[in-house]
């Protein structure tokens, strides 16, 4: 991984011998053939006419209850209503967790579907259908990782869109960033988990979002709540590993390893990697050494005041720095709130961490977000969206836990013309069904994509070379828009 903190200078060799030697430079992230798809993104406009000119994504996975967040029903049955109680906000009819005071404060900004619902009631289908607009093709329980098949995420749709357009100038930044980590990474399982939605699947790792890194101290450990140092908090690139040493200025002193690449490019042979390597050379270095990349991945330039409104915490300081990159100019940021075993919003068990940390860490860090972009005139043009990828049983079980339930979930909206201060959809009295059509998340998607001044129904070449629409039976939610 590249760190993105300067450190000391040296000179690699100018001569390239081999082809070995430079699939192995490129492999370390030198040339930036490990992702060069990815990092040659091209700025240019997106369509124009929606209110959104970015979005950031806060993706609660594992499943957040909705009887312990925005749909609390404290007249229903004892073994329903939950063990916390409703406090006022600012929405009239907003039931809110007394554990969301700062988020109830700032009610008016928000709008909150309460209707969410699918039927995929896993969480790695779940978030792929969440992250996409499109079923995941694979069945409950027959897998849990990517695969070059799944459906593009949102983001790399944009991503796409962004590459598609002609007449702009290479970017120092993608449309596409995904902080702090790909879904899975910090979690510990049998198996590497690397879960779905959030990649370019059958479009191609091309349109793969630039994602970040960051570390766990040990197995027990949980950055997303824990205050972190600035030591930890070096958001490194993914993908363009590195050993010691490798820093932007050692990277600015490298021209001259790509000038003998192209000296030697002609005896290598010719290869698809080292064809897209050639197209992308360039747009790869730039992207990891200029000083746009850097003041934007710069946490500490922000107010150590500000920073504490954020939170310290790993998810409060991914969500500021979502709010930098959207700043600086990337049109869709996605922030994990993910899992690590034990604990995670996937609460199957009762236990106090929902209590004292997962919730007052949203709290914190979704109130700053939304005060924090309004205060910078940037809450009009940026679409906040909140959510996890289900729901959890309105019946408790006997460890006063609740289990899967896909069925119905909110998600909370703000930005870029979303109506404040209102409520979309109602549901029965234990939180368990939509009594008003549910929203589906093909209607999330094209919601999504009509805020950013996008055509749900463009059409992007499938893997068999036809033309899909990027949403299929799915509506904007016009009447969320003001």
């Amino acid at each position: 991984m590249l760190n993105i903190n300067a450190g000391s200078l040296t000179t690699l060799p100018g001569g390239i011998s081999s082809r070995r030697t430079v699939l192995q430079a490129g492999g370390a992230g030198l040339l930036g053939l490990s992702l060069p798809r990815v990092l040659a993104a091209e700025e240019q406009a997106l369509p124009t006419g929606g209110r959104a000119k970015s979005v950031i994504f806060l993706f609660l996975f594992g499943g957040p209850s909705q009887l312990e967040t925005f749909d609390m029903k404290p007249e229903a049955p004892e073994t329903i209503r939950g063990p916390f109680q409703p406090i006022a906000s600012r929405t009239p009819g907003l039931r809110i967790c007394e554990h969301l005071p700062r988020t109830a404060n700032v009610s008016d900004r928000f709008c909150v579907i309460r209707t969410m619902s699918h039927s995929y009631n896993d969480h790695s289908g779940g978030a792929h259908y969440i992250q996409t607009g499109h079923r995941w093709d694979i069945p409950i329980g027959a897998g849990f990782n990517a695969t070059p098949q799944d459906w593009p995420s949102i983001g790399s749709v944009v991503e796409h869109l962004g590459q598609q357009q002609s007449g702009g100038h290479a970017a120092t930044l993608p449309n596409y960033m995904v902080l702090p980590n790909f879904l899975g990474r910090l979690q510990e399982y049998r198996v590497q988990l690397r879960r779905p939605g959030e990649y370019g699947g059958w479009l191609g790792r091309g349109v793969d979002p630039v994602t970040t890194a960051i570390d766990k101290k040990d197995a027990s450990d949980n950055p997303y709540w824990r205050d972190m140092t600035d030591d930890e908090l070096t958001f490194q690139i993914q993908g363009l590993a590195s050993g010691p040493g490798l820093t932007l200025e050692r990277l600015r002193r490298q021209r001259s390893l790509l000038e003998a690449f192209d000296e030697n490019r002609t005896r290598l042979g010719d290869s698809e990697v080292l064809a897209a390597y050639d197209r992308f050379q360039q747009r790869a270095l730039d992207l990891v050494s200029s000083e746009r990349t850097r003041t934007a991945l710069d946490l500490q330039a922000e107010p150590a005041a500000l920073r504490d409104r954020y939170g310290r915490h790993l998810f409060g300081q991914s969500t500021l720095m979502a709010r930098r990159l959207v700043e600086a100019g990337v049109r869709f940021v996605t922030v994990h709130y993910d899992c690590i075993d034990g604990y995670s919003w996937d609460s199957h068990q009762h236990s106090s961490d929902v209590q004292k940390h997962l919730l007052p860490t949203l709290d914190q860090s979704l109130s700053a977000l939304l005060g924090d972009l309004e205060d910078r005139g940037l809450l009009d043009e940026t679409l906040v969206v909140c959510m996890g990828e289900m729901g959890r049983t309105p019946k408790a079980n006997t460890n006063w836990g609740r289990n899967h339930w896909s069925t119905l979930f909110p998600a909370v909206l703000a930005g870029a013309g979303i109506r404040g201060g209102s409520l979309y959809g109602e549901t029965d009295a234990d939180a368990a069904y939509a009594v008003t059509p549910p929203t589906s998340p093909e209607d999330l998607a094209a919601t999504i994509y009509h805020a950013l001044g996008i055509d749900p129904e463009w059409r992007v070449n499938d893997p068999q070379g036809r033309p899909v629409p990027i949403v299929s039976d799915g509506r904007p939610l016009l009447d969320l828009f003001g």
